[in-house]
Order: C-alpha cells, then structure tokens, then sequence
C-alpha cells in the first residue's frame, strides 16, 4: 500500500493518490497527508485509480478527512474508483457526502 499525496502550484488542492489497499495501515499517512498539507487549501482529490481495496476503516478515513475539510462545506471529489470501491461507497451513501466520479 502507498499513499502519496501532491499540493496544486496554486496551493489550493490536494490530491492524494491510494495505490494498492485503503486500510488502517495507512491511517497515519493519510491523516499526515491532510493535517500537514498547510493553509489554504479549499480542495481535496482522492485518486483511486490504483485502489484494489477499501474496508470499513478508509470510510472513517474519509469522514475524518471531511470534518477537517469543513463538514458540509468541504470540497472533496473521488475520482477513478473501480466499479468495486464505487459500490461500496454507494451501499455507505457516500455519494451524498462525497463528489465522486
């Protein structure tokens, strides 16, 4: 699993990118990777593009994510999810908290 994590030129968005399994193992990198992204920032992107897994503790995750970014007000789109992790996120009405595409 790896979690890399890149900030606009503009610093306004972050883009992190989930390769491999979305799990507690990398709870603390994803946290790192929105807490320490600095001030400013108005976006989040999350690329799935290579995500093969997502459980219970990646939705946590994203919750987390959206009370950092502003609760109702937060920007945050999932992009490239594979038809699996788009189920799952739709069975967990993330799609109603979550601009995914």
């Amino acid at each position: 699993m790896t979690l890399t994590a890149q900030t606009s030129a503009d610093g306004a968005t972050v883009t992190m990118n989930v390769i491999g399994r979305f799990d507690f193992n990398i709870h603390h990198d994803f946290r790192q990777a929105y807490e320490n992204s600095g001030v400013g920032i108005k976006k989040y992107v999350i690329d799935m593009k290579g995500t093969e897994y997502m459980d219970s503790s990646a939705l946590g995750m994203l919750l987390l994510l959206r009370d950092h970014a502003g609760g109702e007000a937060s920007n945050i789109r999932i992009i490239n999810s594979s038809r699996d992790i788009k189920k799952i996120l739709e069975i967990a009405n993330f799609n109603k908290l979550f601009n995914i595409d």
